[in-house]
C-alpha cells in the first residue's frame, strides 16, 4: 500500500459486563492492557496517523497507555461505532485509507491486517472488511450478498430478517475505508435501528451505492478476531495468547513440560535446551542461557538467569542477576539488585536483595542478604541475618574471600567480615571481625537450679 494509512482505534466503550471500576480496554492479556496489543499491532504497519477514541474511564485510559505517537479524542457521550469515527472524522486528511480496529480485540495478527491493505489499489477503488464464517453467528452483524457474490450490506442481529439471520458469514468490525468518501458517509449517518445507534456498518450501503467495490479478508485463525465483553472472555483470550507463546517457544527448542500451564506476561528470551516446568509466569524483560532449568511455580520478572543455572520449585526472582551454574531454591528469593556470581548456590528459604554475591560463594538455609558485599568461597549457615536497617538508613555488610559466617549469626551493619575469617554460630557481629580469626560474640549462658516454670491456675 502506497497511501497514506491512518489508523483508528475505538476504545470509547464501558464494558459494563466486566463489571469492574477500570476501563474495559485497560483489562490486561499477558500482563499488558488490551488497548496496548492493538496499538503495538498497528504501529507495526507504520501509519502516518494513530487516533485512539477514548470515553469511559476518560484521562485514566490516556495514562495508562501513554505513548508520544498517538492521537487522542474523546467520544462523550458514546452513540455507536459510527458516532466515534464520526469525533475521528476532523483528524483524518482526505488523502489514503482509514484502518478500524477496536481496543477489546486484543490479538489481532499482523499478517492479516496487511492481507486486508493489500487488496487496496489506488485510493479511490474499494472498501475492505475482514469477515469471519462461524457456526453459531448470534449476536453477531450478518454480511448480505447479492446473487453474484458482493457484498451489499452489513445487517446487525438485532435488525436481521430470518432470511439473514440464516447467513454464517460475520462482520468483525475491522475495516479499511477511503479517505476520500469517509467525511461525506460519516455525514449521512442515522440512529433509526433497534439500539438507537450510529452504526459504522451502515457505510457499506453507502459505498455500494456510490459505486464501490466491497472486498472481504478472512484473518487466518478465529481468535484473532474475538472481542472481550466479560472476564470469561478475558480468560479464554488470556489461554489463547499463552497458547501461541508456548507454541513459538517450543518451535525455537525450548521444552515446556505442559505448554498449557505457563504465563508469559511480557518478553521472554531462551538459549538452547532450556527446560521450563509446570506453573511458571514469566514478568517483563526475562533472559535464560543456554541449559538453564526452571522448576514448578516459579516466578521470574525482570531478570537474567546465565547458561546451566539450576532453579528449583517455588522460587522468586525479580530483578536480579544470577551467573552461570547457579543453584537457586526451592523458595528462594531474589529481589532487585541481588547480583549472583558464577556457581553460586542460594538455597530453601533464603532472600537475597541488593546484593553481590561473589564466585562459588554458599547461602543455603533459612537466611536473609541485604544490601551487602559477598566475596568468593564464602558460606553463610543457616539462620543468618545481615541486619541491615536501623529503621531509617539502610547500611553495609562486607563478607570478604573465603569467610565462614556460622548458623544463627546476627551480622549488624556497618560491618565488616574479614576474608577467611570464621563467625561462631549465634554470633551478634557489631564490630569488624578480622581476617584468618575466629569471632565469637555470644551473651553469658546461665542456668538457674531453683527457677520454676510458671504454670496456669487451675479453678
Amino acid at each position: 500500500m502506497t497511501t497514506p494509512l491512518h489508523v483508528v482505534i475505538l476504545a470509547g466503550g464501558k464494558g459494563t459486563r466486566m463489571y469492574s471500576k477500570q476501563p474495559k480496554v485497560l483489562h490486561q492479556i499477558g500482563g499488558k492492557p488490551m488497548l496496548e496489543h492493538v496499538i503495538d499491532c498497528a504501529q507495526s504497519l507504520s501509519p502516518e496517523k494513530l487516533i485512539v477514541i477514548y470515553g469511559h474511564g476518560g484521562e485514566s485510559v490516556k495514562d495508562a497507555v501513554a505513548n508520544p505517537a498517538l492521537e487522542w479524542v474523546k467520544q462523550e457521550p458514546q452513540l455507536g461505532t459510527g458516532h466515534a469515527m464520526q469525533c475521528a472524522a476532523p483528524n483524518l486528511t482526505s488523502a489514503g485509507y482509514s484502518l478500524v480496529l477496536y481496543g477489546d480485540v486484543p490479538l489481532l495478527d499482523k499478517q492479516t491486517l496487511q492481507k486486508m491493505l493489500a487488496k487496496v489499489a489506488d485510493e479511490q477503488s474499494s472498501v475492505v472488511l475482514l469477515t469471519q464464517f462461524l457456526a453459531n453467528p448470534t449476536g453477531y452483524g450478518r454480511i448480505v450478498r447479492d446473487d453474484a457474490g458482493a457484498v451489499t450490506a452489513i445487517v446487525e442481529h438485532k435488525d436481521a430478517s430470518e432470511v439473514q439471520l440464516a447467513i454464517n458469514e460475520i462482520n468483525t468490525g475491522i475495516l479499511l475505508l477511503p479517505n476520500s468518501h469517509v467525511h461525506t458517509w460519516l455525514s449521512k449517518l442515522t440512529n433509526n435501528n433497534a439500539q438507537g445507534e450510529y452504526y459504522l456498518t451502515d457505510l457499506i450501503g453507502m459505498a455500494v451505492h456510490d459505486g464501490l467495490v466491497v472486498q472481504t479478508v478472512q484473518p487466518m485463525n478465529e481468535w484473532e478476531t474475538l472481542g472481550v465483553n466479560n472476564k470469561i472472555q478475558l480468560a479464554e483470550l488470556e489461554r489463547h495468547y499463552q497458547s501461541q507463546n508456548a507454541l513459538s517457544l517450543m518451535t525455537k527448542g525450548v521444552m515446556l513440560l505442559d505448554p498449557a500451564r505457563i504465563d508469559i506476561r511480557g518478553n521472554l528470551t531462551c538459549g538452547q535446551d532450556v527446560v521450563i516446568d509446570v506453573n511458571c509466569v514469566f514478568e517483563g524483560s526475562v533472559i535464560l542461557g543456554d541449559d538453564v532449568e526452571i522448576g514448578p511455580n516459579c516466578y521470574l520478572s525482570n531478570c537474567q538467569i546465565a547458561a546451566g543455572t539450576k532453579i528449583a520449585a517455588f522460587s522468586h526472582i525479580d530483578g536480579a542477576e544470577v551467573g552461570q551454574g547457579a543453584k537457586i531454591g526451592p523458595y528462594a528469593r531474589l529481589r532487585p539488585g541481588a547480583k549472583l556470581a558464577d556457581e553460586v548456590h542460594i538455597g530453601n528459604f533464603v532472600e537475597i536483595k541488593k546484593s553481590q554475591v561473589g564466585l562459588g560463594s554458599k547461602v543455603n538455609h533459612l537466611s536473609y542478604i541485604g544490601d551487602a558485599l559477598v566475596g568468593s568461597g564464602v558460606n553463610i549457615g543457616a539462620g543468618t541475618i545481615t541486619c541491615n536497617y536501623d529503621g531509617v538508613n539502610k547500611s553495609l555488610t562486607e563478607i570478604g574471600d573465603g569467610a565462614f559466617v556460622g548458623s544463627g549469626s546476627m551480622l549488624v551493619a556497618p560491618v565488616v567480615i574479614g576474608a577467611g575469617s570464621t563467625i561462631g554460630a549465634g554470633s551478634t557481629i557489631t564490630k569488624p571481625a578480622p581476617a584468618e580469626q575466629l569471632t565469637v560474640a555470644r551473651a553469658k549462658q546461665v542456668s538457674l537450679s531453683n527457677w520454676q516454670r510458671p504454670v496456669k491456675k487451675t479453678s
